[in-house]
């Protein structure tokens, strides 16, 4: 029995010898050999590595793309926020099964390069679109399919990597949304030119946390802690003993065991130590972050600058640095690699770079082992930009202008983020209506003289009404061009000089193809806008007036056919035809066959039993208009000489300047208005694509509504459909009435402010909603405005825009010794004449109508109604 206890214990012994011997075999052989398992390992490993590359390539090929465009009200809440960052953490999973965990990623791409502010787009597994597609920001925020960029090469690329760096358990700073955490981003490529090539793109990859991989950090995390621990505890107990050794061999220590007799000798003597214990370590202050699983992920941030201009690439790279520093609290983005001198290694030197430009092409997500955050901490870059984020103008979201193009509106001058200035313009098909409001002097009617000077230069008609006749003198040096002096005309009631000389005007006439019953109309209802006439507070003298302004148009519409025009009747007439009978009878003898039966009744029936002080109301207004020479000789001209239509149909530039704003002043306006609404409107016989574009300049708005407010607001109403479009300028919008201040505002493309009183553009600014307020725009310098403007269908602005200067922006196209020779022309092509002249015409136009109707009148018929009328 002993013997085989023996035996089994001598072969036990030799198993173990030689194990023990052939482990030692294989160790030498292995550090003979080593390079035998090292290359199989590497062999191992590249294969591996090419397999999960080939995979992931495949599964890249998977992906789709949506662009996510957000309203200008744009306004999310955390919660919402949050619950997208929960969407895009599960998307990351919408994979194969055997897709690689690189290929298991969100990405987010912001991207800039001169022709939009930021576009924010998503690329992400296939599988997941649906997902991406429904966000909790509803309406406000567009998605869209998104294509392929294809970016051509630059000169000059720089790219980097960002990491985390500081204390891996520490947050990034808690950005707050109010200002928008994207703008510094949107502040660093603000000035961004795409004519340079420049370029900037940021691309943040999220991908859910692997379970194993983040216990293993914890596991690291919690070691590092507790060795920190024992470290501060042993650091701690070694100066506790230095202390307690210093005491005791210190002379005081010495002296007060010898008082007290309490000394000991040898080694038992001395104080007893203890050392302090390690604390515990606390797991939720150890691992911080990472303590919990929930929305925990890794990520990895990419960065590429570009540009064909040497050296603004890598500005750009340093301004996106900057602009992720916003971010940094206890944890804080940074690039990855280290600088040697003016060198720096990093993603642009090899080997990052073979493997940087794979993640950034493929969408492979490979973040270094510091970079987990928690959804909560990227707030910022889980949305578009916001309602907070002041956006830049971009030259595609405002084309820049440029003399002589007449597919551009000039609006001002706008200063980009890095100084630079430039002429920034609408599109003129787009401009239909604008609106100027701020006080007197602020550079209102400049800016609208700016643009209606470049409209002409570029070849465009238009109509600038002043009714203070001050932009006239101000435009005439860089309006004075010969190819300009054939297609400016100037109507000036102002009467200037020693010997002034006007143009003519006949509303009634006929002998420029008008349509009869328009020209009723249009005569009769500026009547009545301007003196506040309609059905309820006058219906007398309305009717009084049409069946009189018909009569008088059916005489010159019989005279033109006749072939004397000089013979047609005015406005002033109408008091010969309700107080003469002689002239009534003869009249109505003349058109007997062009008045329609009800017209007709009304002379036979009613019109005898009017009294005879039923006309005053009516002559009232007329016997004012003769009273001034100047409206009485622009009036008084039996065919006159002014024809808005025409003018719009050649392109031509006229000035009218009615020369004030009193009542007589008032009604001119009101006559004007409702003409130009009456031509506007016979433009639909002019197919719509050969209608030429017209612009109407109306300043002071407060005088011309005053005269005609129902014609002016039909004018923002009707004008778009037959491309005539309206420019409106005024101190106080409050002021104007109601039907056009509502229209203004409704119809308005271009709505601009610059200084005043805060309640006076608080009308403006609450369009805007209130961004910027009231207090901001009443505080602006002159020739500063705040303007929202319209470009490929949508708003701009409001943005800040300087007012053009004439002086500065026309300088080459001032001609100031040329002016004499343009308003010569302009009256010669409004067919001016002296005052003198046309009050003489006006006075013997009576016999020279009188002997037309007497010639135009049948005897039979003459002799046969004589009694009807008398």
């Amino acid at each position: 029995m002993g013997s085989t206890a023996e035996h089994l214990s001598g072969q036990a012994s030799g198993e173990v010898l030689g194990l023990l011997t052939g482990l030692a075999h294989i160790t030498e052989w292995l550090i003979t050999h080593w390079y035998a398992p090292a290359t199989a390992a590497l062999v191992v490993w590249a294969v591996s590595e090419l397999v999960v590359r080939r995979l992931a390539r495949a599964a890249s090929a998977q992906r789709m793309a949506l662009e996510l465009v957000p309203s200008r009200h744009f306004d999310p809440s955390l919660e919402e926020i949050f619950r997208r960052g929960v969407q895009l953490a599960r998307a990351s999973t919408s994979m194969p099964w055997w897709a690689p965990r690189r290929s298991k990623t969100v990405q987010i791409r912001l991207r800039a390069d001169g022709t939009t502010p930021l576009r924010y787009r998503l690329e992400g597994p296939a599988g997941a679109q649906r997902l991406l597609s429904i966000t909790p920001f509803g309406p406000p925020v567009t998605v869209k399919r998104a294509q392929p960029i294809v970016d051509k090469p630059r000169k000059h690329v720089v790219r980097a990597e960002f990491v985390l760096r500081g204390r891996p358990t520490a947050p990034l700073r808690e950005v707050p949304l109010e200002p928008d955490p994207l703008q510094p981003l949107v502040d660093a490529v603000s000035d961004l030119r795409a004519e340079l090539g420049d370029l900037a793109e940021v691309r943040l990859d999220i991908q859910r946390a692997p379970k194993w991989v983040l216990r293993a950090r914890r596991v690291q995390l919690m070691a590092r802690a507790r060795r920190v621990e024992r470290r501060e505890a042993q650091r701690a107990a070694r100066w506790i003993r230095q202390d307690a050794s210093g005491v005791e061999d210190s002379l005081t220590w010495q002296l007060q065991q010898l008082v007290t007799g309490k000394q000991g000798g040898g080694a038992g003597g001395r104080r007893l130590v203890m050392p302090p214990v390690p604390r515990r370590v606390d797991a939720a202050e150890a691992l911080g972050k990472l303590a919990e699983d929930d929305h925990l992920v890794r990520v990895q941030l990419l960065v590429m600058c570009a540009s064909d201009t040497e050296g603004r690439a890598h500005a750009r790279l340093a301004q996106l640095q900057a602009a992720f520093d916003v971010f940094g609290g206890g944890a804080r983005w940074a690039m990855r690699g280290w600088r040697l001198g003016p060198w720096r290694f990093g993603a642009d030197r090899w080997p990052s770079r073979r493997v940087f430009e794979r993640r950034w092409a493929l969408g492979h997500c490979q973040p270094p082992k510091m970079n987990w955050v928690r959804l909560s901490e990227l707030t910022g870059l889980l949305k578009p930009h916001t309602v907070h984020c002041r956006l830049p103008l971009l030259t595609s979201d405002l084309p820049a202008f440029q003399h002589g193009d007449p597919g551009l509106l000039l609006q001002g001058i706008y200063r980009a983020p890095d100084g630079r200035r430039r002429l920034v313009a609408t599109y003129a098909r787009e401009t239909l209506f604008e609106v100027g409001v701020g006080k007197a002097g602020g550079g209102k009617t400049e800016r609208a003289l700016a643009q209606a000077i470049g409209w002409a230069h570029a070849g465009g008609g238009l109509m600038f009404l002043d009714p203070h006749r001050d932009s006239w003198p101000r435009a005439l040096p860089f309006l004075a061009h010969d190819y300009l002096a054939e297609r400016i005309a100037l109507i000036d009631l102002n009467a200037v000089g020693p010997a002034p000389q006007v143009s003519s005007w006949n509303p009634i006439g006929m002998h420029q193809g008008q349509v009869a019953h328009e020209v009723v109309e249009a005569v009769t209802d500026a009547y009545a806008s301007a003196l506040g006439w309609d059905d309820a507070s006058a219906p007398r003298a309305l009717t009084i007036l049409t069946a009189a302004v018909a009569v008088l148009v059916a005489v010159n519409e019989a005279a033109c056919r006749a072939g004397r025009p000089e013979d047609q009747a005015t406005v002033f007439h109408v008091r010969a035809l309700l107080t003469d009978a002689a002239f009534r009878k003869a009249a109505l003898a003349a058109v007997e066959g062009r008045l329609d039966e009800e017209t007709r009744s009304w002379w036979q029936v009613v019109f005898p039993t009017l009294p005879p002080d039923a006309f005053a109301v009516v002559l009232n207004p007329i016997a004012r208009l003769a009273a001034n020479p100047v409206t009485r000789a622009f009036l008084g001209q039996p065919a006159g000489v002014y024809n808005i239509r025409a003018a719009m149909d050649s392109r031509m530039v006229v000035w009218v300047c009615p020369g004030g704003n009193g009542p007589t002043d008032r009604l001119i306006t009101a006559l004007l208005a409702r003409d130009l609404l009456r031509a506007v409107r016979s433009r639909r016989d002019i197919p719509e694509d050969r209608r030429v574009p017209f612009r109407a300049y109306f300043d002071e708005l407060i005088t011309l509504t005053g005269a005609a407010p129902e014609t002016i607001a039909a004018m923002f109403e009707d004008f778009r459909k037959y491309r005539v479009h309206v420019h409106g300028m005024t101190q106080l919008l409050a002021r104007l009435p109601t039907p056009v201040r509502l229209s203004l505002v409704q119809n308005a493309s271009t709505l601009a402010s610059t200084a005043g009183s805060q309640s006076a553009v608080a009308p403006i600014t609450a369009e805007w909603g209130d961004q910027p307020g009231p207090d901001i725009v009443a505080a602006l310098d002159r020739f500063e405005h705040y303007m929202s403007l319209t470009v490929h269908g949508r708003r701009i602005g409001p943005v800040r825009i300087t007012g053009p200067h004439l002086d500065e922006i026309f300088a080459d196209h001032a001609r100031p010794h040329h002016t004499t020779a343009l308003e010569n022309a302009a009256r010669a092509n409004a067919e001016a004449a002296p005052l003198s002249q046309l009050a003489a015409r006006t006075t013997e136009q009576l016999s020279r109508v009188s002997t037309l109707l007497t010639q135009l009148a049948p005897p039979a018929a003459r002799a046969s109604k004589e009694n009807h009328y008398s």
